[in-house]
């Protein structure tokens, strides 16, 4: 078969909700019988998956016809071997762009919307029907792309992990993590729920959450409204996505004779921040939201949160 090129197409797809259940049941009529007997309509999940399907059907369709071109299942990605001429399709929701992203070396992603009516997809400009013509712009070098900025956690002990949208560093459960937090020559005991560290890619997500939070908890206490509509920093609302800075953000800081809450929040450019754990079990730092993919963070590791060197390129 003559193709447009020689470069590789690799489609990476997801499990569908109602595959997880058959996987977890066995077949779908006892995977109906559990969510119908707990109240549930298994009928939304049969769509939904009907709909992804039919995505994942089209897109394949229209990349055979364009190059070579190879389907992997999102769980394959951390231990995927891509060509550095590869062109990357992601068919799924934003949290599948974000996972897929970092293990790049800098090959170009297009992110698919599959389900427009259930996916916002603030990272997923395209539809399969846009595949045909995306692509051969790509192939042809007519396609703009966006610059993503990573963050980078780089531990003591030689581990390392990057996070296209957030990490979370703490505990696995939901008792206190106690750390020492320093930044810019400043350092402090902290007693806390976890810090949040975000890109600007994931300035939209968790830090977009936490923030709204506390900015309401503090009009309350004010006797004010809070300030209405989207801006959660001074002058906007989404940070640039190819940033070169991250925010930190400390969650519920806990004051007390031994611990600190002055450094809770603040912006990490010039120098890393750098978290040493204080915690004897159960310390984690794990990226974008992949609790089950994550470093362990126990007493005495030492953990420095940077920009990272590597980025992301997103067509757009």
């Amino acid at each position: 078969m003559s193709y447009l090129s020689e470069r590789k197409i690799v489609l990476i797809t997801k499990q569908t909700r109602a595959d997880e259940l058959v996987k977890k049941y066995n077949n779908m009529a006892q995977a109906s019988y559990y969510v119908q007997h707990m109240g549930g309509d298994i009928g939304e999940y049969v769509e939904e998956a009907k709909v992804y399907k039919t995505a994942v059907a089209d897109s394949s369709n229209r990349l055979q016809n364009l190059a070579r071109m190879q389907q992997i299942d999102v769980e394959h990605v951390p231990n995927f071997i891509f060509g550095e001429d590869d062109i990357v399709i992601v068919l799924g929701q934003d949290g599948l762009v974000a996972n897929t992203l970092k293990y790049l070396k800098g090959q170009p992603l297009i992110a698919v919307n599959p389900d427009p009516a259930r996916y916002d997809g603030v990272l997923l400009p395209f539809r399969s029907s846009d595949l045909t013509g995306v692509v051969q712009d790509v192939l042809n070098n007519r396609r703009s792309t966006k610059e993503i900025t990573m963050a980078a956690a780089e531990l003591n002990d030689g581990q390392s992990l990057l996070a296209v949208n957030d990490f979370f560093i703490g505990r696995q459960t939901h008792v206190s993590a106690r750390y020492t937090l320093k930044i810019n020559g400043k350092e402090e005991n902290q007693s806390s729920s976890g810090i949040i560290v975000s890109t600007g890619l994931g300035s939209t997500g968790w830090l977009k959450s936490v923030l709204a939070g506390a900015r309401e908890i503090a009009a309350t206490l004010a006797g004010a409204a809070a300030v209405s509509g989207q801006e959660f920093l001074p002058g906007t609302s989404v940070l640039p996505w190819n940033s070169n800075y991250l925010y930190y953000s400390v969650r519920e800081p806990f004051p007390s004779n031994t611990t600190g809450t002055t450094l809770v929040f603040g912006k990490i450019q010039d120098s890393p921040l750098s978290i040493t754990s204080q915690m004897p079990e159960n310390g984690v730092i794990f990226s974008d939201g992949v609790e089950q993919d994550f470093l362990r963070f126990n007493a005495g590791i030492e953990a420095r949160i940077s920009v990272a060197a590597k980025k992301g390129s997103l067509v757009v």
